[in-house]
């Protein structure tokens, strides 16, 4: 089962997609509130939502379009608080994206970086054995619910970035219960979108390379088969394409298993206050940055995964700004 959250004006809705339809449900305006009340009654998500379908469809193709009264949200977010959805990533945990990170941090041949020291350790300790803990992984903030696009949302290039480079990732979405456990509600296509030229400098960079905008959708889908995940990364450019790469994703393809990396997202009590919603990207397979692309403004990002329903696409936008010094007012 895939779903959708719906904006038309100050109207909220959350939808099943049932292609080219999709079917309304009631009693619930977010898929916050709907998970919630999943976890209130001990049930599954899907079935509690196959109980309070609608007969009101809505054709597909105009809201993806974005030429409909009604307008894709994230299929995820906090309603009521912005700043309680927490968005963060795991790097290198793809056995791909080791390739393209030590394009970006080349030393002699016969030393290693820290990053492919990190790589290494995942791939000897990341997928510990049922009831042992496994190998932390690479772990970072990407910020809160405010910076998430839905789909057709632009991605920014602020003035006080150097670039801005797709990544093409599976994002878990997850919700804290009253006893604070934390709830896989599902999986979604996401664009973990970074500052790569400035983490090429110094991979020091990478924190504040991350906090950027970021996109996730169109589609939220519940108990995804997440052993081998395929997909596509495309640029256009233009109106015509400009790159395309195959990518791969899914535990097959990963030197961390799923359950040691929620391990190690959840074992801070930090996160796993009541009520928050998380959005935690697995990391990527292919860069085209590794691959010696800059992206430009007005170019269109797609990226599919298998099962995960329609493409999610998002465009650069440069914001041609110049760059202030910002100044602290001190209380004096």
């Amino acid at each position: 089962m895939r779903f959708v959250q719906l904006k038309n004006g100050k109207v909220r809705r959350v939808a099943v997609v049932e292609e080219p339809k999709l079917r309304f449900l009631h009693s619930f305006d977010s898929m916050h509130a709907l998970a919630q009340a999943a976890i209130a009654n001990e049930g599954k998500l899907s079935t509690l939502a196959a109980r309070h379908v609608t007969d009101e469809f809505l054709d597909y193709d105009p809201v993806y379009a974005g030429s409909s009264e009604w307008k894709l949200l994230p299929p995820i977010d906090h309603p009521q608080e912005v700043s309680r959805c927490l968005v963060s990533g795991t790097g290198l945990t793809h056995l791909g994206s080791a390739r393209d990170r030590a394009s970006m941090h080349k030393v002699k041949e016969e030393e290693l970086t820290d990053s492919m020291k990190m790589f290494r350790w995942g791939v000897e300790r990341g997928k510990p054995a049922e009831g042992e803990i496994g190998i932390a992984p690479e772990w970072f903030y990407k910020g809160y619910g405010s910076i998430v696009q839905a789909h057709g949302g632009p991605l920014l290039i602020p003035p006080y970035a150097e670039d801005g480079g797709e990544e093409a990732e599976i994002a878990v979405i997850y919700v804290i219960g009253p006893d604070g456990r934390p709830y896989r509600v599902g999986m979604t296509q996401g664009n973990e979108f970074s500052d790569h030229r400035f983490e090429k400098k110094n991979y020091l960079n990478l924190a504040g390379s991350k906090l950027r905008t970021c996109s996730i959708g169109p589609e939220l889908a519940v108990n995804v088969d997440f052993r081998n995940v395929p997909g596509t990364v495309t640029i256009t450019r233009d109106g015509k394409e400009f790159w395309s790469q195959a990518i791969l994703s899914g535990e097959e393809e990963m030197s961390h298993s799923l359950r040691n990396l929620e391990h190690h997202h959840f074992k801070f009590e930090l996160h796993r206050r009541p009520g928050d919603v998380h959005i935690h990207f697995l990391g990527a397979h292919s860069l085209s940055f590794g691959q010696g692309i800059e992206l430009k403004d007005g170019d269109v990002m797609e990226i599919c995964f298998n099962g995960l329903g329609r493409p999610l696409r998002n465009t650069v936008k440069v914001v041609h700004e110049k760059d202030v010094a910002i100044d602290v007012v001190p209380l004096l």
